[in-house]
């Protein structure tokens, strides 16, 4: 095996851990796809006779090439705080596609995905880096050019932002399942106090169309006045899990037309992130939902 063999052959073997954290840093699987790639040229081009942790030098080169992405993003102001859901991880209700499991280690939710969204790129680095990936504050300093202290402030704010939201679901799968077949059963009858009866009654829907803007209802009574108007589309629901957790995918004549992640307390439902981007959905692979049209 020659050495450019070699070194491609041990970028394959991180190849997952790099595109979770490209997710986590981006919200976005195409563009995690493209950092990842990006840090392989970095080190084709690179001596990595010289470089000491392979593993270490991808995960930072990943973390600082996804950071460069996010501070262009904003600089073209391409998408504004809170203008849209990052990129659901769509499976079966029956189990995660082993693919999926690196990218949705450590419980990454749709709802911790919306609330990294609203940090700041360094903010958004230290905490990812730090708290989900294990690297030191001195290497994320370095990639922020700041001190490892500074880093360290970064990410404690970040972790309080992510504290003081509500990023955790219900626990139990098989509890959130019998939530999510209560709601879609009721939404497909058009059954307004069934709908009811398992939102909670302060309950947020924000759902992405791709205008630019988020679309958000509160509420229990005008969520599910909207649940039981989308009764009249024809749409075949069925139960899903979004990012690990509870949620449904929705049909149109055989075509996708919504993905809804959920969270729940106390066997309610509290929030629904619906993803109704045409052309976002249509970039998800479903192809484990084809078998069951």
């Amino acid at each position: 095996m020659g050495e450019r063999d070699w070194l491609a052959a041990r970028f394959q073997e991180h190849r997952p851990r790099l595109r979770a954290v490209a997710y986590r840093m981006l919200g976005s699987t195409s563009e995690a796809d493209d950092a990842v790639q990006e840090a392989w040229i970095r080190l084709s081009r690179s001596d990595a006779g010289e470089i000491g942790n392979l593993e270490a030098w991808l995960v930072t080169t990943v973390g600082r090439v996804a950071l460069n992405m996010l501070r262009a993003r904003r600089t073209r102001r391409e998408e504004p705080l809170d203008a849209h859901l990052p990129d659901p991880i769509v499976d079966r209700a029956d189990g995660i596609d082993p693919e999926h499991e690196a990218l949705l280690a450590d419980s990454v939710g749709l709802a911790l995905l919306v609330v990294l969204e609203t940090l700041t790129p360094a903010e958004r680095l230290a905490y990812v880096l730090h708290d989900m990936f294990s690297v030191p504050f001195d290497e994320i300093g370095a990639i922020l050019d700041r001190s490892p202290d500074a880093a360290r402030q970064l990410a404690s704010r970040g972790r309080r932002r992510i504290r003081g939201a509500d990023t955790n679901p219900d626990a139990d799968p098989a509890a959130q399942q019998q939530v999510v077949a209560a709601f879609l059963a009721a939404a497909r009858d058009g059954d307004f106090d069934a709908l009811v009866a398992v939102l909670d009654p302060d309950v947020v829907v924000r759902e992405d169309t791709g205008s630019g803007t988020l679309v958000e209802v509160r509420g229990a009574a005008d969520v599910a006045r909207r649940a039981r108007s989308a009764s009249q589309l024809g749409l075949v629901a069925r139960p899903a899990l979004v990012n690990g957790a509870a949620g449904w995918v929705s049909l149109r004549d055989g075509d996708l037309y919504a993905v809804a992640a959920l969270r729940l307390r106390n066997g309610r439902i509290t929030a629904m992130d619906i993803l109704l981007d045409p052309a976002r959905l249509a970039r998800l692979d479903l192809t484990a939902f084809d078998a069951r049209r």
